[in-house]
């Protein structure tokens, strides 16, 4: 017996991107946490990529050990840090729900 072919918003494939871009992880654990096969976010990935241009690669966010000498930039650090903490719960959000629909 097959099962339905799931289909995925343009809105949610842009989302998994980003998050796989603004996160730093592999591509392999977030394709796990979204539910999806690696290579679908691979491709997605590639489709959202200029022609070109070098994928952009997702910068480590380290902290320091020592205590921080700017604290403006330390503040900056952490609202991207926010938001982007942000997104991926929005999009774990969306993705229970697209997983929590019954198929057709």
């Amino acid at each position: 017996m097959t099962t339905a072919r799931r289909s995925f918003t343009d809105e949610f494939k842009q989302e998994a991107v980003a998050l796989l871009e603004s996160s730093g992880r592999p591509l392999e654990h977030i394709a796990r946490e979204l539910g999806i096969q690696p290579s679908m976010l691979r491709n997605w990935r590639r489709r959202v990529d200029r022609p070109g241009q070098a994928p952009q690669v997702p910068k480590q966010q380290a902290v320091p050990a020592q205590a921080v000498a700017d604290p403006a930039a330390e503040i900056a650090r952490l609202r991207r840090e926010n938001e982007r903490l942000r997104m991926e719960r929005e999009i774990l959000k969306k993705t229970l729900s697209i997983l929590s629909e019954p198929l057709k």
